[in-house]
């Protein structure tokens, strides 16, 4: 889930052999809610499969289901092929020239050449204060503490101050002083890159998935806010029931999820899967959120509503 709310497009990859499973329903529905733009499909065994009649079927199949999640089914690429064929030439020892030539690496250069023309580059948010929502930490032996993630807006450079915000009572204090990009050292890090950032000063246990590294003072935490919510209905893999006041679901922010408390507004006894409801949440730790900021709110492992903040409080 903290990978989808981030992404620019997603590859949908499904088993010819099986078609449509049940999880591809849910990653449909996942990539609707959390606002992935656009899915290309890879259709994966088609070595496996003698009958073209079928195949066109579970083709059918897919564009049918996407459409009814308000993705473009009928537009929607369809990238036939065999990850194993094209994985087992790719590691034969063959040179780079044969394996870009061989014909079961072909279905992996056409599903890159999609990604390129179907998946427009989205214009990057530079301009704004850097902001990096952190995924994961790690520990390099004899450099320090680092922390991963997508940069959501601005630039920041090797040197620059930061502070790490959210699940702490204060903002932390740091310097970034190292930032690599898949094994690469970079002297700036910009909106769109996953990068891992180096930390002056930082203990492994100083800093969490959830927080944000951000430019000094420009970031809030709040535990109460005021939101715009949608609650799913169960069609949508949402609740079956209505929820009253002080129902207690998670909240996915960014990389975080926190428990809180939801709050009716005067007058509302219960909300009923399918109603569109301003409410007041209340979470249990400080998290750095700020006004249109998207969230999910998932209950027992399903997503069961999705907000966008509308007043910190």
């Amino acid at each position: 889930i903290t990978g989808a709310a981030q992404m620019d497009g997603a590859i949908l990859v499904v088993a010819a052999t099986d078609g449509p499973m049940p999880q591809t329903r849910e990653h449909i529905l996942l990539a609707r809610q959390v606002g992935v733009p656009y899915i290309i499909v890879f259709l994966n065994k088609c070595d496996q499969m003698d009958d073209p009649e079928l195949l066109e079927l579970v083709e059918m199949e897919i564009r049918e289901l996407l459409s009814s999640y308000g993705f473009p089914g009928d537009d929607t690429p369809i990238i036939k092929g065999s990850a194993l064929k094209a994985l087992e030439k790719a590691t034969s020892g063959a040179s780079n020239e044969e394996i870009l030539a061989a014909p079961e690496c072909q279905c992996i250069l056409e599903l890159m050449d999609t990604i390129d023309s179907y998946i427009p580059t989205p214009e990057r948010d530079d301009n704004k204060p850097f902001l990096l929502p952190v995924e994961d930490v790690f520990t390099i032996s004899g450099r320090g503490t680092v922390a991963t993630g997508r940069v959501e807006r601005g630039v920041a450079h090797v040197g620059d101050p930061a502070e790490i915000v959210g699940l702490i009572e204060k903002p932390r204090s740091t310097t970034i002083t190292g930032l690599e990009m898949f094994h690469k050292q970079l002297d700036e890090a910009m909106a769109g890159d996953n990068v891992g950032a180096l930390l002056r000063g930082i203990n492994r246990t100083d800093v969490e998935k959830g927080q944000v590294i951000a430019k000094p003072g420009t970031v809030p935490t709040a535990t109460k806010f005021e939101a715009q919510v949608y609650v799913l209905t169960k069609d949508e893999g949402g609740r079956h029931t209505a929820f009253f006041n002080h129902y207690r679901p998670q909240f996915f922010i960014r990389t975080t999820d926190v428990t809180g408390s939801i709050e009716l507004p005067a007058g509302v006894e219960m909300v009923m899967p399918g109603d569109h409801v301003t409410l007041t949440v209340d979470l249990i730790k400080p998290v750095a959120i700020e006004e249109g900021l998207r969230f999910a709110i998932r209950e027992g492992g399903r997503t069961v509503g999705s907000g966008v903040v509308s007043k910190i409080l």
